[in-house]
């Protein structure tokens, strides 16, 4: 998706400055399966190891225009870590590694060609409003959460 280098985003002017200490999870923030799967992450990321950035934020469009996507057609989340994007199948394989277990049986999905793995994804991306249904309200995690979560 996009061949920018870690931490490309500290020298574009468009893109503020956020803290890149931990890995960011770029999600939907209208998209109920998009926020089922931030609330899953804050429920089991026990260790505080993600942050979470809503893409209707200002950062989270800025950083969806520096990758090339459209910040208002949000088919991928994101996940910057280490200041390396990842996008689609490999970016949510990632996000269940670092999760553990048992999110991390997801992993099994890495013995399909990325091709493959990402038009499972892509099925899934453009299905998710019909299939999980659409907010009209971006979800903002609850106040107890606010160290973890950006552009809130």
């Amino acid at each position: 998706m996009s061949d920018r280098g870690s931490y490309s985003y500290r020298d574009d002017p468009a893109v503020p400055a956020f803290p890149d200490d931990r890995p960011i999870i770029i999600f939907d923030g209208h998209c109920v399966f998009c926020s089922g799967w931030a609330r899953v992450v804050l429920r089991f990321d026990r260790k505080g190891v993600f942050r979470l950035l809503p893409a209707q934020t200002p950062l989270g469009a800025a950083l969806y225009r520096h990758y090339g996507l459209d910040p208002e057609d949000y088919q991928t989340n994101i996940l910057i870590e280490r200041g390396e994007a990842r996008f689609k199948a490999d970016g949510s394989m990632r996000m269940a590694a670092l999760l553990g277990f048992p999110f991390s049986l997801a992993g099994v999905f890495r013995l399909l060609p990325i091709p493959v793995a990402d038009a499972l994804y892509d099925v899934v991306a453009k299905n998710r409003f019909r299939l999980f249904g659409r907010s009209d309200v971006c979800y903002i995690p609850d106040a107890r959460y606010a160290e973890r979560v950006l552009g809130g």
